[in-house]
């Protein structure tokens, strides 16, 4: 059972030249114009920069790496509560905080990767489930360390680079998020576009075929679900220092499969669907829930089954449909 979109593999050894273009530039022109334009949403605008790394740290994993996970909320929430404890009782500090995040879901990434990644389909998708649903119940019990139900709060976080406070128009928090993606954008492709990235879209594509040419698959794919844990956990934590505090729904089934349905409307496997997905739910449910606080959800169920219908591959590959209907029209070849 795969989740991600088959695409032709190319060549061994014959890695593709990327230069920068329109869609390299977009969405960080319009991130930043979003920051001078609408100042009274910088709170929101930051939770979306936050979940927008967090796709992007499911996308490594699933549509790179082809492993199917419903569980990506538990390095999310392990991130979480890594960052607030750290900010609350071993330094204020924000970067220390991060890294501890980082750090804190990548070991339990690679943990659970070494044994959940000898499985696959159905299996798979289970187990990642039960991961989470052990840690949110282990964070519900473990009171003196993530609060239990109450969770972590009043999170202490110090001004960025000792000048700028987090201030209550999120301003701060804004542009902190903003650069935290930026970095996190450039990992993951650059590992997209490295061999090691080029070898895990091959055991996407054919685990066989590269078991046959002795590629160690399970090693690779512990190593990619690692680093995807390890990003997931930063934004966790950036979650954390954000809003100031914790609590068990960071670690919730609900969570990851919020994070797929918005990975899969901007499109899996690519760079910028989490950059097109992310904003477009988030901000959907935000004004159905504005225009019909009662009955909200049927217009976002409503909006996923037109986007189905019509760009079942996700938005970013509406031009690519539009280009090969066009083609069809003109009676070219597809």
């Amino acid at each position: 059972m795969n989740i991600h979109t088959s695409r032709t593999l190319l060549p061994a050894g014959a890695l593709p030249h990327y230069r920068l273009g329109a869609m390299d530039v977009l969405p960080w022109v319009v991130a930043i114009g979003a920051f001078f334009a609408f100042d009274t949403y910088l709170s929101l605008g930051a939770q979306i920069l936050v979940m927008v790394i967090f796709g992007l740290s499911l996308d490594l994993a699933l549509g790179f790496a082809g492993i199917n996970t419903l569980g990506h909320a538990a390095f999310f929430g392990v991130g979480a509560y890594a960052a607030g404890y750290w900010n609350l009782h071993v330094a204020p500090e924000a970067f220390g905080g991060l890294l501890a995040a980082g750090v804190a879901a990548g070991v339990v990434g690679l943990l659970s990767g070494w044994l959940l990644l000898r499985t696959h389909g159905l299996a798979l998708l289970m187990l990642t489930m039960v991961v989470t649903v052990l840690l949110h119940e282990v964070a519900n019990a473990w009171g003196s360390v993530t609060g239990g139900a109450d969770g972590l709060s009043g999170i202490a976080v110090d001004p960025l680079f000792g000048a700028f406070q987090f201030d209550l128009f999120g301003k701060t928090a804004y542009l902190y998020a903003l650069g935290v993606l930026f970095l996190v954008f450039l990992v993951v492709r650059t590992v997209a576009n490295s061999p090691f990235g080029l070898s895990i879209r091959g055991i996407r594509e054919n685990t066989r075929r590269m078991h046959l040419v002795g590629a160690s698959v399970h090693l690779r794919l512990v190593a990619a679900y690692t680093l995807s844990a390890f990003l997931a956990g930063i934004a966790g934590g950036l979650a954390a220092q954000i809003t100031r505090n914790v609590s068990l729904d960071r670690l919730t089934f609900q969570l990851s499969g919020d994070i797929l349905i918005m990975l899969i409307i901007g499109g899996v496997g690519r760079l910028y669907g989490a950059f097109i997905g992310i904003p477009l739910y988030m901000l959907m449910l935000d004004r159905a829930a504005e225009v019909n606080p009662f009955h909200w959800m049927f217009f976002v169920g409503l909006a996923l089954i037109l986007l189905v219908r019509f760009a079942p591959g996700g938005l970013m590959t509406l031009g690519r449909r539009w280009r090969l209907a066009a083609r069809r029209g003109q009676g070219g070849k597809p």
